[in-house]
């Protein structure tokens, strides 16, 4: 007469039913205070509605309020609890094992048990649908980063708000050119299956710090609805073995980011005080993550570095990367961008942008200051045309240091 249906905290729609059985707790509440306005059989069905009596609390803190500020938020706590959903009475039994200690961050193991009258067994998809909406509804506008914890990917914070992709200045059509070619790649993925092509695409960032590699990333990733899974090759600990099953676990619709890929070129055979002289992964490691016999498809990698002259050919061939791009430093249509966006309802008739653009030109700024260098000043002057002008001289230490690295900015190459 009875059916039950079990899930575990490894399951992806274990917090997502957690979510919905706390909202669901205060929709009866509300109700509870609206009894009076209701019909006769809903004030009987009121009257024997179960409640939640094992409560958790989970504690937040608002992002734009003060320090002290906190918000309070009751799950169902372990132990047993009842629910009537759509005259359909559930029991809700969670149950946490604390001799079973996941080896990932000490958490003990759970389950939640769902149990109902067979002839009710519909339910489970209704409220598994909701409770899946509600996630949905939760996460939209945000982007989830990914941080790798042992062999595993794990949601680093907070989900943070979508970046707009018009808030990077890159050079003229650099934006465009990789947006269109990966919505292309995103469309087509029978394509690559009908023709036994592994279904991945790999580009390549590079270019001095500061130039906007990881924020376009994160843009680009909130412009398509993607995720963000970043890596670091130079981290410590990181195998080839463990690169290789990071990269053939990757959530869905999510990007990878492996930063500082040319660690993996750096010559380990003189080991250093600590009995290395860099990270353990290894160059042929990085090449068969990325497209050998086991490595995973169905992704698209993001590759970052400063020092492009350490890669060897091997990395940049079609199949691992496949769009190498170049960001450098600010052009004169990068620096009219960012002044826009900090001054343009100041600086109506762009008269201060003329200004300021002619003594970029005399100090010799152009193509050689960081787009964050830039904005760091335009930050300092917020709302302050004439202290931006004024202080732009302060960027010419920086400039000096940057002599001798000045390439092609916006620079795209496709393979």
């Amino acid at each position: 007469m009875l059916v039950d249906l079990e899930i575990t905290r490894h399951d992806a729609a274990y917090p997502w039913l957690l979510q919905w059985m706390t909202t669901y707790h205060r929709t009866q509440q509300t109700s509870t205070q609206s009894v009076a306005q209701s019909g006769v059989l809903n004030r009987v069905l009121n009257r024997i509605d179960p409640r939640m009596h094992h409560l958790q609390v989970r504690t937040s803190a608002p992002q734009d309020g003060p320090s002290h500020a906190a918000h309070f938020h009751f799950v169902p706590g372990p132990g047993r609890h009842f629910l009537r959903y759509r005259n359909a009475f559930i029991l809700v039994d969670r149950q946490r094992q604390q001799n079973a200690l996941e080896i990932n961050g000490g958490e003990p193991f759970e389950t939640i048990s769902l149990t109902t009258l067979y002839s009710h067994r519909s339910v489970f998809e209704d409220i598994f649908a909701e409770a899946h909406k509600l996630y949905q509804q939760s996460q939209e506008g945000k982007t989830i980063i990914y941080n790798s914890m042992g062999t595993a990917w794990q949601p680093f914070g907070e989900p943070k708000r979508k970046r707009p992709l018009d808030s990077v200045a890159l050079e003229r059509g650099v934006k465009e050119r990789i947006v269109e070619d990966m919505e292309a790649f995103i469309s087509s993925r029978t394509w690559y299956l009908d023709r036994g092509i592994p279904y991945r695409r790999g580009y390549l960032l590079y270019g001095p710090p500061g130039t906007g590699k990881s924020s376009f990333i994160q843009a680009l990733a909130g412009h398509l609805d993607f995720n963000i899974a970043i890596l670091n090759v130079s981290e410590r600990g990181l195998t080839d073995d463990r690169l290789n099953h990071l990269l053939t676990k990757v959530p869905r619709r999510t990007l990878v980011l492996l930063e500082d890929v040319d660690v993996a070129f750096m010559n380990r055979k003189t080991p250093g005080p600590d009995g290395f002289a860099s990270a353990s992964v290894t160059f042929s490691g990085l090449l068969n993550a990325l497209d050998g016999v086991a490595s995973a498809e169905e992704r698209i990698i993001f590759l970052t570095t400063n020092h492009v002259e350490r890669l060897d050919e091997a990395l940049i061939r079609p199949g691992r990367v496949d769009m190498t791009v170049r960001l450098g430093e600010a052009t004169q249509y990068q620096i009219e961008q960012l002044w826009d966006r900090f001054y343009a309802e100041f600086d109506a008739g762009g008269h201060a942008k003329q200004r300021f653009l002619a003594k970029v030109k005399e100090l010799g700024l152009i193509d050689s200051v960081s787009t964050a260098a830039l904005q760091g000043l335009f930050l300092y002057n917020k709302d302050d045309v004439e202290g931006a002008i004024s202080m732009v001289e302060g960027l010419t230490a920086g400039h000096k240091r940057l002599e001798g690295h000045v390439g092609i900015a916006g620079h795209v190459d496709v393979k």
